[in-house]
């Protein structure tokens, strides 16, 4: 058995559209990385972070009672009766408070890379509950739409009644995931904080319903009704009311949009699109 293994975790989006909590999309291309090594005793450590330049992160800590990576190891070690510690390294793909999932990519990178090393290494499904320890730490609340689609890949069902389980959506051929990332930073707990206390019953049963349709054409491979998102319903840089968030209007020609610009508790906004067209359109248009 080996004494040192990496895993890589790719970044998400969370709050898909009215997923809010409860949908959750994977994207290639960007991740973290963590690399674990067996040392003496039973905890767990961090020797370093590095940051998207290579050089120690300004900002994360190496406490391991302070970092997503290192709680969800302690979780899944703890509860799998490990006869050994670990030291972690963290190296940063996603940028902080970026609204890609960053906090629970370096859980989910943590907790596979540990699994690994453990004699009789758990099912990717069954690591979901140790992830979710280390996404609890950074957002305040128990929450699988970053950390699902990052352990599982692909487009995630996951709200919080059925958790553990958690339900795989197919993604509609054609649909291609437009991301701008603007030089912003927002905390995911303050950007919950934001979000009324209540909502009126005609809001919540819209909700329902534009979920419910979004699943459906997910499942019957039909492309789904233009706007899925609700205003009331967004937080962060591209909540209701905010001026800095591009117009959608800014990617045409486009057929059909599957969600407006919304940033659920990060600083990238992001459209689903049929028309790959829609990224050269938005680049153009934003470098101009």
């Amino acid at each position: 058995m080996t004494d040192s293994i990496s895993a890589f975790a790719p970044a998400s989006i969370g709050n898909l559209g009215v997923g809010f909590d409860m949908l959750g999309l994977a994207l290639t291309g960007v991740g973290d990385r963590v690399v674990a090594r067996m040392t003496e005793g039973r905890d767990v450590a961090i020797a370093e972070v590095r940051g998207l330049d290579g050089e120690s992160h300004p900002y994360l800590s190496t406490d391991p009672k302070e970092n997503t990576a290192s709680i969800a190891a302690q979780a899944l070690l703890s509860d799998n009766h490990g006869t050994f510690g670990v030291e972690l390294e963290v190296h940063k793909g996603v940028p902080l408070q970026s609204g890609m999932g960053s906090s629970a990519a370096s859980a989910v990178a943590a907790v596979v890379a540990v699994n690994g090393l453990l004699e009789a290494p758990l099912p990717a499904e069954a690591l979901l509950p140790y992830a979710l320890e280390g996404e609890k730490y950074a957002s305040g609340g128990l929450h699988a739409d970053n950390v699902a689609p990052s352990l599982l890949g692909g487009l995630i069902l996951c709200p919080e009644v059925l958790l553990p389980d958690v339900i795989r959506l197919p993604v509609p051929q054609g649909v291609s995931a437009v991301l701008l990332h603007p030089d912003l930073q927002v905390h995911t707990a303050h950007a919950r904080r934001r979000l009324a206390k209540s909502y009126s019953m005609q809001l919540w049963l819209k909700q329902q319903g534009l979920l419910a349709g979004f699943v459906a054409a997910c499942c019957s491979a039909r492309p789904p009704p233009c706007d899925f998102a609700i205003p009331g319903l967004r937080v962060g840089t591209g909540g209701s009311g905010s001026s800095r968030a591009p117009s959608p209007s800014s990617a045409q020609p486009c057929r059909t949009r599957i969600t407006s610009p919304k940033t659920p508790s990060g600083r990238t906004i992001f459209w689903l699109r049929f028309v790959i067209f829609a990224a050269l359109a938005i680049w153009s248009r934003r470098r101009d």
